[in-house]
């Protein structure tokens, strides 16, 4: 079910004394908020960092590195974002939740992941009981759900929540994009069986397609890995951006495939001959078979490409861990006659390559398998894409702004989720799918903003519209079509006594309102000016069928000077829906 619509009368109002006795129970002249704008801002910003604009300009302020207090305009457009998400995730039947940020030790103990080195960790007063600043709920809600869970029949449930998150990030930097505290929306899944699972995942990541383009922002799904949040598939989804991105995509110019860094596999245009080769070793799981990656020694090996090919292989060595300790299982001729051994050769290897003493001792050749022609290093730009062998790889850096995991029975199992079903007593399958609701609005501001400040898309902007005089005209005030020409627009009056008209034409500029509506001496005819990034034209169509009849003139943007529309007050929301419609 769809929220309210977003062209709505604000609810914060203040009266004009001068029109509310006219017109009792309308709202008429909202007004700015107080604006915290640091009045030593230069004229061009280009020189500002996005996160410094932010706090410069009253959106937040960082009380420390890495924590946030969000001001009035802030706080706006987070609710818009929080609108869009919980709209689209309502409309594929979502229930919102909101569970506690303190989350006990023993359940992360079960799942193996209270060690997590970025986990905010304390006890309470008596000292025995230690808890966690939630990074993310699968635990919580995994109990919660164990606890409610009465039959098979209950299910699918799919619940979701937006609100704080917290991880001990030891160098917060870049204002939202990465601090100690976050905003999310967590979203939690859970089926019967993988295959009404992975139909729950593709409903999720088609409410995530609406809500990006619902953002405007043009974005990225991308194949990812699992990370440590674990399962079994998983896509980040981006914005890209070349120089505020943290994240490396490849996109394949053939067959179009995106994925991140981890998962890109990549064949060389040609082997490079009498290579250099280095070589990292692993155990599998059980410890029975040893690992021996080789790989180009000016090249990155790529953990996840290698797991992809060697599904069993353990990754994560012991702290300290030295290739002799993984090694030494190894040594014993006849204990080797119970294990095997793996060597998986980097693609970019042939026979010239110079390889290092193979490790161990030399039984017989059936305990040896040798994968060839196996990428395994971190891809590269122009190198040819691993999907299709065929298109070349094209590089971007980007902001990662969402991510959807298929868990399985990942965190079911350790803590004992599961249901009767005729096949007998099963683990509950899960999903999890989190959006950066903060990392979004620091992703968009870094995005779309200019030397003059920022620009937002109308459904998620402070408000749509600046109503300004020029001068003491006081037209607004003198008829009631005037202010009820705008009733179903967001729209704030800017009436800052001892401002002058270019001031506050660039704070409603500075600050991203995607349209200015000047009210001056040619009243009743007003000056719209455009702000706001258009991402369509459509409204065009809408001038070529009425410009006509409404006396709509248009002036087009020329070298700094904007867009500028013309109209009657009485058409002014017309034109006004029309160009929002592209904003």
């Amino acid at each position: 079910m769809l929220t309210r619509p977003f062209f709505r009368p604000v609810s914060t109002r203040r009266w004009s004394s001068s029109i509310a006795g006219k017109l009792v129970g309308r709202d008429l002249t909202p007004t700015i908020p107080t604006l915290n704008i640091n009045s030593e801002l230069p004229s061009d910003l280009s020189s500002i960092s996005t996160h410094e604009l932010f706090t410069k300009t009253g959106f937040f302020f960082h009380p420390r590195p890495g924590l946030v207090h969000w001001l009035p305009i802030g706080l706006m457009i987070l609710h818009k974002v929080e609108a869009v998400t919980r709209s689209r995730m309502s409309e594929i039947k979502g229930q919102e939740v909101s569970l506690s940020t303190l989350s006990s030790k023993s359940l992360w103990e079960k799942t193996g992941r209270w060690s997590n080195t970025e986990l905010f960790k304390l006890k309470d007063t008596s000292g025995k009981d230690e808890y966690c600043l939630v990074a993310t709920c699968e635990e919580e809600i995994t109990a919660l759900v164990k606890h409610n869970l009465k039959s098979y029949k209950d299910l699918p449930l799919l619940y979701f929540q937006i609100g704080k998150k917290y991880r001990d990030e030891r160098r917060p930097r870049s204002g939202l994009l990465r601090g100690k505290e976050f905003i999310m929306k967590d979203a939690y899944s859970f089926d019967v069986s993988e295959k009404d699972a992975m139909e729950t995942y593709e409903k999720v990541v088609g409410a995530y397609y609406k809500i990006f383009q619902d953002l405007k922002i043009p974005f990225v799904k991308a194949d990812a890995d699992t990370g440590d949040i674990g399962g079994s598939l998983s896509h980040e989804w981006h914005y890209l951006h070349k120089t505020a991105g943290e994240d490396t995509l490849f996109t394949c110019d053939s067959c179009g495939n995106s994925s991140n860094l981890e998962k890109t596999s990549s064949y060389p245009e040609e082997v490079s001959k009498g290579e250099e080769v280095s070589v990292e070793y692993f155990v599998t799981s059980d410890e029975s078979t040893l690992v021996c990656a080789y790989y180009p020694s000016n090249r990155v090996l790529e953990p996840g490409l290698l797991k992809s090919n060697v599904p069993d292989i353990n990754l994560n060595k012991k702290e300290g861990a030295h290739d002799e300790d993984i090694l030494s299982g190894f040594r014993d001729e006849e204990a080797l006659m119970t294990k095997k051994v793996i060597r998986v050769m980097d693609s970019r290897l042939d026979h010239t390559s110079r390889l290092p003493d193979f490790p161990v001792p030399f039984v017989n050749r059936s305990f040896i398998t040798t994968m060839f022609d196996t990428p395994i290093v971190s891809a590269q730009e122009g190198e040819i894409c691993g999907e299709c062998e065929d298109g070349k790889l094209q590089s971007h850096r980007a902001i990662e702004v969402g991510h959807t995991f298929y868990l399985g029975d990942k965190y079911s199992t350790p803590l004992g989720l599961e249901v009767e079903t005729a096949a007998g007593k099963k683990p509950v399958v899960m999903g999890c799918y989190g959006i950066g609701v903060s990392r979004i609005i620091a992703a968009i501001g870094e995005i779309l903003r200019d030397s003059k400040g920022f620009k937002w898309p109308a459904i998620i902007a402070p408000w749509h519209v600046t109503v300004i005089e020029a001068g003491k005209t006081n037209r607004m005030a003198e008829t009631e079509g005037a202010a009820s020409s705008l009733a179903d627009i967001q729209y704030r009056w800017d009436d800052r006594d001892g401002v002058r008209l270019g001031r506050k034409v660039r704070d409603s500029n500075l600050i991203g309102i995607p349209l200015t509506m000047i009210i001056g001496k040619s009243y009743p005819q007003v000056e719209i000016e455009v702000r706001g990034e258009k991402f369509g034209e459509e409204w065009r169509k809408v001038w070529d069928e009425r410009h006509q009849e409404l006396a709509w003139e248009v002036v087009e943007a020329e070298e700094d000077k904007p867009e500028k529309h013309l109209v009657d007050i009485s058409n002014a929301s017309i034109v006004i829906k029309a160009l929002l419609n592209d904003m």
